[in-house]
């Protein structure tokens, strides 16, 4: 990639999550948005950095829109590995939603028998 970030290659963008995708759209138009304030005011030296930073923007854009499309895999968030439930709490807590379950539908039995009266 002769023109734009090294930092931006296509290849570093498919490393990002969304989130940290639109932070660097949003950082990015952010300089463009300042190359062209001072090219107005004649204060930009570096011309061809407008070009890379427009660049840059396309690309992000186009990584976001193929995510979307689903071209472009979306890359797995690393989670903190987190103990797994151990298997007499889960009977537990399904025992104790059964009754509840059993409940609702003994007072539904009951409402539908004092309506027929």
């Amino acid at each position: 990639m002769a023109i734009g970030s090294k930092e931006l290659a296509p290849a570093e963008l498919d490393t990002h999550e969304d989130e940290r995708l639109v932070d660097e759209l949003k950082k990015a138009k952010e300089e463009l948005f300042n190359l062209r304030f001072q090219s107005a005011t004649g204060q930009l030296e570096s011309h061809g950095r407008i070009r890379a930073v427009k660049r840059d923007i396309a690309r992000i854009y186009t990584v976001i829109r193929e995510r979307e499309l689903g071209i472009r895999a979306t890359p797995v968030a690393i989670e903190a590995p987190t103990k797994a439930p151990k298997k007499a709490s889960t009977a537990k807590s399904t025992k104790k939603a059964e009754p509840a379950a059993v409940a609702d539908e003994t007072t539904e039995s009951d409402e539908t028998t004092e309506e027929a009266k």
